[in-house]
């Protein structure tokens, strides 16, 4: 299978992520999907990244769908929960941690546009986004090591991407002194292979 992701999507590291942890071999195609001439829009009609390629040419879009898919492929690793609370948790928390990273690419997106074209109203509202997403992540983790139990879960592998995100994007916002239990949990991924060979890079 092939993986079409960029490689500073925090969506596309999460996905890339997911296929380490799970030992799932891939081959990894870097596209570009804002080009014009990007081949991104022929395998997803949204024109977004990641793509997840099956062997017989299917394509699996939206990086929820596709871990989903991953994490039932093989029995090493399970990331999702299958007891129903655990997995609305873990889901929830990956839903929050997207949510954030969607807010920051907002607001990465409108300060590449020229300035005088930019709406204030619009990253105001997208920065208290991100900013009360940070908020309830850090609360939701507490002291614990994990989101949930004592082992890592697509909770905090979503988690660490965005943050890894907003590391490469947002080097200015302090969330690691705001939130140190976050910054505990994102230098304890970063330990891990599948962590430190999808840092973002630009």
């Amino acid at each position: 299978m092939k993986l079409v992701t960029s490689l500073t999507s925090p969506y596309g590291r999460k996905v890339r992520v997911v296929l380490a942890e799970k030992k799932v071999p891939f081959q990894l195609q870097v596209e570009n999907p804002w080009l014009p001439d990007s081949p991104v829009p022929e395998i997803n009609p949204l024109g977004k990244v990641p793509v997840l390629v099956l062997e017989d040419g299917v394509s699996v879009f939206d990086s929820r769908v596709i871990v989903e898919y991953v994490d039932h492929l093989t029995p090493v690793a399970h990331l999702i929960p299958g007891e129903p609370k655990s997995r609305m948790m873990v889901r929830g928390v990956e839903a929050l941690a997207d949510g954030v990273a969607d807010a920051a690419v907002a607001v990465y997106l409108e300060k590449k546009r020229p300035a005088d074209k930019q709406s204030a109203d619009w990253l105001t509202l997208q920065e208290r986004t991100l900013f009360r997403g940070l908020e309830a992540l850090s609360e939701a983790l507490g002291e614990k090591p994990w989101f949930l139990g004592n082992t890592m879960t697509l909770a905090d592998i979503a988690c660490g991407c965005m943050l890894g995100y907003l590391g490469l994007r947002f080097p200015e916002i302090a969330w690691r002194s705001a939130h140190p239990n976050l910054a505990k949990l994102y230098d304890k991924l970063m330990t891990r292979p599948s962590f430190r060979e999808s840092v973002p890079v630009v």
